[in-house]
């Protein structure tokens, strides 16, 4: 048993020591290296300190290892190949670059560092390293299946020995008195019945002999049961201790390591809690942090630090003492399980050093006693679970130092090649240096401009920064009040059409038709605000066209009096209207788009005006004043002149912007939507033409207009020349889809409008494809007032299905619908069906260019857009019934 023992202690302490002492070598090595490149980097001497540490310790730990592998000759002279090489590496690497630092010789630690031989001595020792340690685990290893043989030659012996007791016994059993010999037997029996086991398990040593005689059986019973006592703690202590060691290695982060330390001592010792703190230096001062716990169920009831003497933990740190407490008090702490909590009554705070210095407390608390030998582990664990944070801590710092050195390497490289290619560059501006000398007057008089330049852009910098501000600004009032005019109308429409269903039986026809009349007049005003969103829109993307034609300029100042008179009599203003002498009868421009320029300055100029009058003036300008491509000699100039209330002159830029009136912001004092003024601008620049604005606040202002007459394009014939009969209701709309006009108007044959009376819609069978219940409504209410037979189908694949089950003269096709398509829809009739002769209107919100091409494309006859006007649908229908009244 001794001699296994000496195998044990062997084992435990011996090839413990040997990893130790090898991993400290590694260590030094590691040190030297990164304390040489930390300061051949930085030239701080205080990377010296590790490396003149490690220098002086190596020797000192290879010559102890080598000492104790003195028993194995293979292992020695693995070792003493690493020795010529670190003593090559300190003279040819360490103290060669270190010294080359101090005397600031840059060249040649470049030079050493392109070579890279110090990181080759380093990479063999660390290859010759690791493979000294794989041999010493494997040493171990084998050690241990000895010690495994040894344990089996042990319970062989103890086997011998029972057989000899036994022999003895029975030999003294038949000399003694029957009753010897039954307590002999009872003997024999717990021997046996502790050593009887499988060949391969390990002797139960928790096994007792129990023997009721007081005679000498009795005292040798007690002897072996000492005996196995003693053995069972001893070799407790030293396979837990083994097991703990073995558990350190291969570990590289310090809280991975204090958590397996803790959970492994805390399930040896049978506690219920514990906690890890390790030692912390920050700026001079050291304190012990947690960094791990068992069985820890409230986090915030655990101090997270403390200092040295503070506590028990900072004085078992401060007195390296093991510390045992008893009869601990129950509010103390509260261990919690599945079933409730409650207080451990023992505490052991052990603190663990390294090289005299501590370096972790661990606190363990417990219901029971702590046993002795928990002590004694706790003391052998001592110096190896110090080594290993020690050993942790170092690794963890040489791998973030060895980050930073090859960052800094890499950098340093880096520098090298910049300095390099700075030195050829200086070379060169050396030669260059007489010339540079002769220019440099003309430099510093360029710098002098570009400094001036520099700062004219500055200011244009900051100007362009404060519109752009101002820009942000108008955008957010733009969208506000875009969302306030939308929805005033819109309420009116709800809150009226509620009204009317709640109490359409109370109600009588008279209060019917104010109701619908304000609808349709909310309904109005709300269309002809998208159709101004949509000009601004469509202007700003590039996508409305203009049409030159013929403007007759004499027909203008009738135009505005037949639509303003009536404004000026109900406001009590005068309306003057002046047509100087001289000008042409005829210009070359987009009629419509003009119309629209001087409609919107009238309505401002009424609006705005609540005494005096409104005088307008249309003369022939300077051809100067139009300065572009394609002008002629004659600009017609409109000059609208108002007694309003004016603008001021700060004022008068921000008015041509959306939404925005003469006070800069969105409110609406004189009402209106505030896009007049913007629409006016852009048709004006479209047109080729110019906007000015003169005024004085509270004296009125004066709007004038300069249209240039163009040449008339090739490109837009006349309106009338654009349409065709066949297909005329469809042209006009496309006209008012083209131009974005309000009311283009053609004028067709009386005789041939005739053929389009409401008689031709009498039992007329149309097909409605349309998914919305209220536009169905709405359409088969006004088509069945006119005696036609409505049909409804709620998507195209519908439609299909009662297109084959029956015939109809005229199918009305949304786009937008589930399941199938207008697009589809229509290019199925046509395909599939067969029926190309069949007349289909295509109905779509979309106000976007190209749409009634795209329509056309899959199959349509014609098309109309939302909102529909029901005037305009009827014509539709006239032409196309009566297209069909001829074909038959």
């Amino acid at each position: 048993m001794t001699a296994l023992q000496d195998e044990v202690d062997f084992v435990s302490k011996h090839d413990i020591e040997v990893h130790d002492l090898a991993n400290q070598i590694q260590r030094n090595i590691l040190d030297m290296e990164t304390g040489m490149r930390g300061y051949a980097l930085t030239g701080d001497e205080s990377y010296l300190e590790p490396y003149n540490l490690a220098s002086r310790t190596w020797l000192d730990n290879y010559n102890k290892l080598h000492s104790m592998l003195a028993a194995n000759s293979a292992q020695q002279r693995n070792l003493e190949e690493m020795k010529p090489l670190i003593i090559s590496w300190l003279a040819n690497s360490g103290e060669y670059v270190i010294n080359h630092k101090k005397a600031d010789n840059t060249a040649a630690l470049n030079e050493h560092f392109d070579k890279n031989t110090g990181k080759k001595v380093t990479d063999q020792l660390r290859t010759l390293l690791e493979s000294f340690l794989a041999t010493e685990k494997k040493v171990t290893a084998d050690r241990i299946g000895q010690l495994d043989a040894s344990n089996n030659n042990l319970k062989i012996t103890l086997y011998a020995l029972i057989v000899l007791v036994t022999i003895i016994t029975l030999a003294t059993a038949i000399i003694l008195s029957n009753s010897i010999v039954k307590t002999i037997k009872e003997v024999i029996g717990a021997i046996k019945n502790i050593t009887d086991s499988d060949s391969e398990s390990e002797v139960d040593l928790t096994a007792r002999i129990h023997v009721h005689t007081r005679d000498e059986t009795r005292e040798l019973a007690e002897a072996m049961n000492d005996l196995l006592g003693t053995l069972e703690k001893h070799n407790w202590v030293q396979k837990s201790r083994i097991e703990i060691s073995m558990m350190f290695q291969g570990i590289t982060d310090i809280n991975v390591l204090a958590q397996s330390f803790v959970t492994r001592l805390a399930q040896l010792f049978g506690a219920s809690y514990g906690v890890v703190y390790l030692r912390r230096t920050k700026e001079g001062v050291t304190d012990f942090v947690k960094v791990a716990g068992y069985a820890i169920a409230d986090e915030d009831s655990v101090k997270k630090s403390f200092g040295l003497g503070e506590g028990l933990i900072g004085q078992a740190a401060l007195n390296q003492r093991l510390l045992q407490l008893d009869q601990v008090p129950e509010e103390h702490y509260k261990v919690t399980s599945g079933f409730g909590a409650s207080s451990p009554t023992n505490l052991l705070i052990a603190p663990f050093s390294f090289e005299g210095q501590v370096e972790a407390v661990v606190e363990l608390a417990s219901f029971q006693p702590n046993l002795p030998e928990h002590v004694i582990l706790i003391n052998q664990l001592q110096d190896k679970f110090g080594l290993a944070i020690t050993s942790v801590k170092g690794r963890m710092e040489v791998e973030r130092l060895l980050g930073e050195s090859q960052m800094l390497t890499e950098e340093l490289q880096a520098q090298s090649e910049e300095l390099q290619a700075q030195s050829e560059e200086l070379q060169m501006q050396q030669e260059q240096l007489r010339i540079s000398n002769e220019i440099l007057e003309e430099q510093k008089k360029y710098a002098e401009q570009r400094a001036f330049d520099l700062k004219q852009a500055k200011d244009e910098l900051e100007d362009y920064s404060e519109k752009l501000k101002l820009s942000s600004q108008y955008k957010t009032d733009f969208l506000a009040n875009m969302s306030h005019e939308l929805r005033t109308p819109l309420n009116s429409i709800l809150i009226l059409s509620q009204m009317m269903t709640e109490n359409i039986e109370e109600m009588d026809k008279t209060e019917v038709a104010d109701y619908a009349r304000v609808v349709n007049s909310s309904g109005g005003d709300l269309l002809r605000l998208i159709d101004d969103i949509l000009d601004l829109s469509k202007v700003e993307a590039g996508k409305i066209e203009i049409l030159i034609d013929e403007v007759n300029v004499t027909e203008i100042p009738q135009m505005m009096h037949s639509l303003f008179d009536p404004v000026a009599k109900n406001k009590n203003l005068t309306f003057d209207v002046r047509l100087d002498q001289g000008l042409p009868a005829v210009i070359f421009t987009d009629g419509q788009r003009l119309q629209q320029i001087w409609k919107n300055l009238l309505s401002n100029a009424f609006k705005f005006t609540e005494t005096g009058g409104v005088t307008v003036r249309v003369i022939q300008a300077p051809a100067e004043k139009i300065a572009g491509p394609g002008t002629e000699e004659v600009v017609l100039a409109i000059e609208v002149t108002d007694t309003g209330i004016g603008i001021p002159h700060d004022k008068q830029q921000i008015i041509f912007d959306a939404f925005q009136q003469v006070d800069g912001k969105t409110n609406r004092q004189f009402g209106g939507t505030g896009l007049g003024l913007s629409i006016c601008r852009e048709f004006t620049q479209l047109l080729g033409g110019a906007i000015e604005v003169q005024s004085k606040p509270n004296k009125g202002s004066t709007f004038t207009v300069y249209i240039p007459s163009r040449q008339k394009s090739d490109d837009y014939g006349c309106v009338t020349d654009y349409l065709a009969f066949d297909e005329v209701a469809a042209s006009v709309e496309d006209m008012l889809e083209e131009t974005e006009t309000e009311g283009t108007l053609v004028e067709f044959e009386e005789s041939e409008m005739e053929v389009s009376g409401d008689h031709i819609f009498k039992g007329k069978k149309v097909l409605l494809v349309e998914d919305d219940g209220r536009n169905v409504f709405a359409i088969e209410t006004a088509l069945v007032s006119k005696g036609i037979v409505v049909e409804v189908a709620a998507n195209g694949k519908q439609a299909l299905r009662m297109l084959q089950e029956a015939d109809y003269d005229l199918v009305f096709m949304d786009i937008m619908m589930p399941v199938m398509g207008g697009y589809e829809a229509m290019r199925a009739i046509r395909a599939d069906l067969g029926m190309h002769d069949l007349p289909i209107i295509a109905l779509t919100a979309k106000a976007m260019k190209g749409e009634r091409d795209k329509c056309m494309e899959a199959g349509a006859s014609d098309y109309i857009m939302k909102p529909l006007n029901i005037d305009q649908l009827f014509s539709l229908m006239r032409v196309w019934l009566t297209e069909q009244v001829k074909a038959q």
